[in-house]
């Protein structure tokens, strides 16, 4: 459907012991055991009890469960999980990341990740999987862009839907995340996203909407970032008035990990549950706001309840299912097959098993398979491309083929040399077909900070050319979680987006090199021909204090096709090895209900599978609206000579707006064009349709460009655009970076830092350069309070105060804090 409006036990590794029995009473009413406990144990439930598990009541026969994080594959610890969460995890399937998933346009092929993740979780003792992101990707340098889906909502809140139904099938809960309005990683502890209420509701809600509604996540995650000037972890709005009054959603919510800013006011927002426990670092506060009367109790008991449901559902309800490694690494490289794009191709490809084949660059035997930071997983296995071409090669049998390689640069730092690139240029000139292996190391991409441009590295561009120039059938492929400036795409003879394929990536990749699979993928998110383009780029990532989205609706696709602007490669582009015929295509209903009926037939000799894209275009709006947007797909796996008839259902949601008068979705009666194509360009056939409403849309400001100026943007926000928060006085939410001004700030940061380097050292003897980076940026951009929070209690919450009154030189209260019968000062708030 395309309308969003239509409805384990934990292991002994656990610092508090294995399970309860089976047996134990954990069905037991959730309200009634909240009313057993003293006020203070109900507020010990909102926080975990360590850095991944929840507190357990061994009284109601219920123990603790944990939680860990999971995207494309499960990143288990054990007892020794640190602090900044990036400790060594167990070994567990590495899928292909959201990135790839998100190419696949494959529902169906969501579900059974969804499925073989949660066997896995449930074979190790997870409850709850913290997956999958679905924050849309408003500009392609987010940093974190590999791990989530798409540039469109719908396709973001299906395949999410997809892939949380896979897994809850499991009997595994999941997390839904970071909601909301997360779409950088620069200074995203502390950025306010300031967003006019349209594009809130059209682009940036409505993937979560869709995935709450379609598949009933047992938990939401809130994201660390403000949206118009409130925490989300606090934003009352966001977290009971859309999320539950609205949607419906009837499960949990959690904090990101040190995203609890004013715990009290969170849990009134509707936050239930702050991770990671904090060893009650808030639990005074939340007690006093009771004790005081700011806070209801009812608000903290139904929060306690939330809790206790979702331990209850994590407990299990018996042995889990055997989860078998080898059936696991062949989804995930069928997943990778499906999920790789075919972006140009002169019938050089597929390749024959036969002649010369030059393999160059580093990325074949050094493989880039999946992101840096919180989602990094210790895979069981991984496979290299250049193995499984040379094993690919050798088992035709003929004798016929041969395999040389050339390193071409270093595959960390992606830099090359003169001799390198000469070693490279020999063995292409001297090959029948020269296949180079590039894209972005980890350094480059990953959680905690973004991209600066989208260059690839200069050592991959400089390797590229040459091997082109030395030979003519040059077939590239890329390894990166999201789009890279592409000069020299007119001078190779192929081009594979290969994204980030998860542990299998390597043999996936070989197999759509020789046709043993299809390149599945269709582009999920549009390639531009340089990012000066976007509209979004004059405002990314914004200041440290407050991005402002002033490109409206025009995101990716809904830019480019507006504004008349080609993109390297559109949205929902992607090649195959055979051919498909788009036939007749009807469009039957009437009112606000359609159904898109398409015949498609496969007239190749190849199996292959194609995305039917339906897209809508409001003839005569009222109210600014893109050129064109996504209102249902469907994908299609055809045979040679197969066809198959294909419908999608257009609903009210596929026609409205989100009406800023009426706070409500509404539709304008009239003209519609439905557009149904194989990308956002190439449109095959167009109907003309008249569709019925009563509602009224009120007219709305909006951009006269593709930007919208001072006047424009406060008209569009309904209040003047906000001002940043001053650096001083320092609070809580003061960054160690905002206190580099003063002598102790710079002392604190460099403790700090030496403190982080000095564990990142023990527990990654060889971290990379990513995830050294991605520590060094939560130290220093991350709020104050984070020190309390991800500190498990080493850290208290006035020592922190006094550190502050320091800093700001409140030198009355330094002296009342130092007095034996001294009060404790007030705490500065931000």
């Amino acid at each position: 459907m395309s309308d969003p409006t239509t409805p384990s036990p934990p292991t002994d590794d656990s610092p508090t012991g294995p399970g309860p029995d089976p047996a134990s009473p954990a069905g037991a009413d959730p309200a009634g055991i909240v009313a057993g406990l003293t006020l203070e144990e109900r507020v010990r439930l909102l926080s975990g009890a360590d850095f991944w598990h929840l507190e357990r009541l061994e009284q109601h026969g219920l123990g603790s469960i944990m939680v860990t994080d999971g995207p494309h594959g499960l990143r288990k610890q054990g007892a020794a999980a640190d602090h900044l969460g990036v400790h060594g995890a167990a070994p567990a399937t590495c899928f292909p990341t959201a990135a790839t998933l998100g190419a696949s346009w494959d529902e169906a092929l969501l579900t059974e990740v969804g499925e073989a993740l949660g066997r896995e979780a449930s074979a190790l003792g997870v409850s709850v999987v913290l997956g999958p992101g679905l924050n849309l990707k408003r500009h392609p340098a987010g940093g974190r862009n590999f791990e989530y889906y798409s540039e469109d909502p719908l396709l973001s809140g299906r395949l999410a839907a997809a892939f949380v139904r896979g897994a809850q099938s499991q009997g595994v809960g999941t997390s839904i995340k970071h909601f909301a309005v997360n779409n950088q990683e620069t200074f995203r502890l502390v950025v306010d996203a300031v967003v006019d209420e349209r594009t809130l509701r059209e682009l940036y809600l409505t993937g979560f909407e869709i995935a709450v509604k379609e598949s009933s996540p047992w938990t939401v995650m809130c994201a660390y970032n403000l949206v118009n000037g409130l925490y989300c972890s606090e934003h009352h709005r966001l977290l009971t008035g859309i999320l539950r009054d609205e949607w419906g959603f009837g499960g949990l919510v959690m904090s990101d990990w040190g995203a609890t800013n004013d715990r009290a006011l969170g849990v009134a927002a509707g936050l239930d549950l702050e991770m990671p426990g904090s060893k009650g670092a808030f639990d005074g506060e939340v007690l006093a706001a009771v004790r005081s009367g700011t806070l209801a109790a009812d608000e903290v008991d139904l929060a306690a309840r939330r809790v206790v449901e979702l331990i209850q559902r994590g407990q299990g309800d018996g042995a889990p299912a055997p989860c078998d490694a080898d059936e696991q690494h062949a989804l995930a490289r069928r997943a990778a097959a499906g999920g790789t794009v075919l972006l140009t191709n002169d019938g050089t490809l597929p390749l024959a098993a036969t002649g010369r084949l030059a393999v160059i660059g580093a990325f074949a035997e050094s493989p880039r398979y999946q992101g840096a930071g919180s989602s990094q997983v210790t895979p069981t296995r991984v496979d290299a491309a250049l193995d499984a071409l040379r094993a690919r090669v050798g088992a035709a049998g003929d004798g016929g083929g041969e395999v040389a390689w050339a390193r071409g640069y270093d595959a960390a730092s992606g830099d090359t040399t003169d001799d390198l690139v000469r070693e490279a240029v020999a063995a292409a000139a001297g090959a029948d077909v020269a296949i180079v292996f590039a894209g972005l190391p980890g350094r480059y991409e990953s959680e905690g900070f973004d991209r600066d441009n989208l260059d690839l590295p200069a050592g991959h561009t400089r390797l590229i050319e040459a091997v082109a120039a030395a030979n003519p059938r040059a077939v590239v492929v890329l390894s990166n979680g999201a789009p890279v400036h592409l000069p020299w795409v007119d001078r190779v003879a192929a081009l594979v987006e290969a994204y980030l394929g998860g542990q299998a990536g390597g043999s996936a990749i070989v197999d759509v090199l020789f046709g043993d699979a299809e390149p599945g993928g269709r582009l999920a998110e549009s390639f531009p021909v340089h990012v000066a383009q976007l509209p979004a780029d004059r405002n990314f990532p914004g200041r440290p204090r407050q991005v402002e989205y002033r490109e409206g609706l025009f995101v990716g696709y809904r830019f480019h096709d507006t504004a008349g602007v080609p993109a390297r490669f559109a949205f929902g582009h992607g090649l195959s090895y055979t051919t498909f015929e788009l036939g007749e295509v009807s469009v039957v209903g009437e009112g606000q209900d359609f159904q898109v009926r398409a015949m498609v037939t496969n007239n190749g000799d190849r199996a292959g599978s194609d995305v039917v894209q339906v897209y809508v275009r409001d003839v005569h709006s009222s109210v600014y609206r893109p050129h064109k947007e996504l209102r249902g797909f469907a994908k299609v796996h055809l045979a040679p000579g197969e066809s198959q008839q294909v419908t999608v259902a257009l609903g009210r949601r596929a026609f409205a707006v989100w009406d800023v008068a009426t706070a409500d979705w509404a539709v304008e009666a009239g003209e519609f064009e439905v557009l149904v194509g194989a990308s956002s360009v190439d449109i095959r056939a167009t109907h003309t349709i008249t569709v019925a409403s009563d509602d009224v849309v009120a007219p709305a400001p909006s951009p006269s460009g593709f930007e919208a100026t001072d006047a424009e943007f406060t008209a569009m926000l309904g209040h003047p655009i906000p001002v940043p928060p001053p650096t001083r006085p320092f609070t809580r939410n003061s960054t160690l970076a905002d206190m580099q001004s003063t002598l102790v700030g710079r002392g604190l940061l460099a403790l700090v830092t030496r403190v982080a380097r000095q564990q990142a050292a023990k527990e990654f003897p060889d971290a990379d350069e990513a995830t050294v980076r991605m520590i060094e940026s939560a130290v220093s951009e991350g709020p104050a309070r984070a020190l309390v929070a991800m500190s498990g209690g080493l850290v208290p919450m006035g020592a922190l105060d006094g550190l502050l009154d320091v800093l700001n030189r409140r030198w009355g209260r330094v002296a009342r804090r130092l007095r034996p019968s001294g009060g404790r000062a007030s705490a500065p708030r931000s």
